[in-house]
């Protein structure tokens, strides 16, 4: 049996990595990494090695990497693109185990937050787990380990709650928030954004929350009116994407009337 661990780092700082998490990495055998294609690739997989670096002994474990399979970019059949996207991603996968994994040993991935949330690896790794027979010398048994989310860390940096008295939570992402009607925003996470999708909800009154690279030497965080506040972060994505070549950044929106 060939074991697979997949490990919530948190979103991005070696400080936001739980003991739990950083067990379960120092009984890897083999990290597998996934260079995404485009400016900044270089940096996001320094990240990972920096938390590696910070706990683990040189020499206890190896690295694999390799391309990861990149999405195509369109609006037309989004969710035909996700299912090819994700049956490649999967291919590569069962490919690395094959090739890098010996039985008995472990291999992991070391996912940004917590691998449940706003991430396809858990399933995709689900599904190569049931392809397998039980008793196969093939089989795979999987771990998830959580990890603190952007979430999370975004309210507690703004030092507030994201639960209100008998209001519900949302929480999706940049592309739904350009879809959905602003005025039933009210109370809402957004992830994955990194483009401004907050604009399409101008002139509704609402207040945002927003942190880019949290948990990072670079973070940086904002608060205030959405309409007054909005070019200034803006431009903040802007500079933080000219610098690194990517940047990650999450936001809440709420309406000022209903502020604990």
């Amino acid at each position: 049996m060939k074991n697979i661990s997949l490990i919530g780092i948190g979103p991005g700082g070696p400080d936001l990595v739980t003991t739990e998490a950083i067990a379960a990495m120092r009984a890897v055998d083999v990290f597998f990494l996934l260079d995404k294609d485009g400016p900044g690739k270089e940096s996001l997989i320094a990240a990972r090695e920096a938390i590696m670096a910070s706990y683990l002994e040189p020499g206890s474990y190896r690295v694999a990497r390799a391309p990861s399979p990149a999405r195509a970019r369109t609006a037309e059949g989004y969710l035909e693109v996700v299912q090819d996207w994700h049956a490649r991603k999967r291919a590569l996968f069962a490919e690395l185990i094959a090739r890098e994994l010996k039985n008995g040993q472990t291999g992991a991935l070391l996912i940004w937050g917590d691998p449940s949330l706003y991430d396809q690896s858990v399933s995709l790794f689900a599904e190569l787990v049931a392809e397998q027979p039980p008793g196969s010398p093939d089989a795979l048994r999987l771990e998830v380990i959580p990890g603190l989310t952007a979430v999370q860390v975004l309210t507690a940096r703004h030092a507030i709650a994201l639960n209100r008295i008998g209001e519900p939570i949302v929480i999706t992402t940049g592309r739904q928030l350009e879809q959905a009607d602003p005025a039933t925003v009210d109370n809402t996470v957004v992830m994955l954004d990194g483009r401004g999708a907050f604009r399409h909800c101008l002139g509704q009154g609402l207040f945002i929350h927003w942190g880019a690279n949290l948990g990072t030497a670079d973070e940086v965080l904002i608060a205030g009116p959405l309409d007054t506040v909005a070019e200034d972060i803006i431009t903040t994505l802007e500079r933080l994407r000219g610098e690194r070549g990517w940047l990650m950044d999450i936001y809440l929106l709420r309406r000022p009337e209903r502020q604990p």
